[in-house]
């Protein structure tokens, strides 16, 4: 798995080093693949904050560290709760980037209601706040893991790329 994340990985960390900017994570239905991945790409000190995963509302709580206030009405495995956990360990942790993935891994819809096979995954950085929802349509817990790591890389590689141009 973590081969196939690597030349992602690589391509992130080479556009993150080459304007000295900084990434922190917060892994969802992932379990820490994205971060993982990441850490594959050797000197990834200098470009990774660091980061973990958001399984737990404890959890949340002490990675993110967010106030209630910015919680209430937010729901698991949407856009929106994607970017402000995106935002949340840009913050936590003082990079200039936050990447999130919050999903629902399967085999069983998640338990407030989202089917298994979604993922949603943000982007926040410098003049920038993305999201994207990916669907495989498939129960299969660990190879949606590994797609919603993959996809993740993916779109944080686009989005800095999209930074860059």
């Amino acid at each position: 798995m973590l081969h196939s994340l690597h030349p992602l990985a690589q391509q992130a960390a080479a556009l993150l080093s080459q304007d000295r900017q900084t990434i922190a994570v917060a892994d969802g239905a992932t379990g820490g693949l994205i971060l993982a991945g990441l850490l594959t790409v050797p000197g990834a000190t200098r470009f990774c904050r660091g980061g973990g995963v958001v399984y737990s509302m404890k959890g949340r709580d002490v990675l993110l560290g967010l106030p209630r206030a910015e919680l209430a009405g937010m729901e698991s495995v949407t856009e929106a709760y994607a970017l402000l956990q995106a935002r949340g360990i840009r913050d936590r942790f003082g990079a200039d980037w936050g990447i999130a993935e919050t999903g629902s891994a399967g085999p069983d819809q998640h338990p407030r209601g989202a089917p298994a096979g979604r993922s949603c995954i943000a982007v926040v950085g410098p003049d920038v706040a993305i999201a994207t929802t990916v669907d495989t349509a498939s129960a299969d817990r660990i190879a949606n893991m590994e797609a919603f790591a993959q996809a993740a890389l993916t779109f944080l590689v686009a989005t800095l790329e999209g930074q860059t141009a």
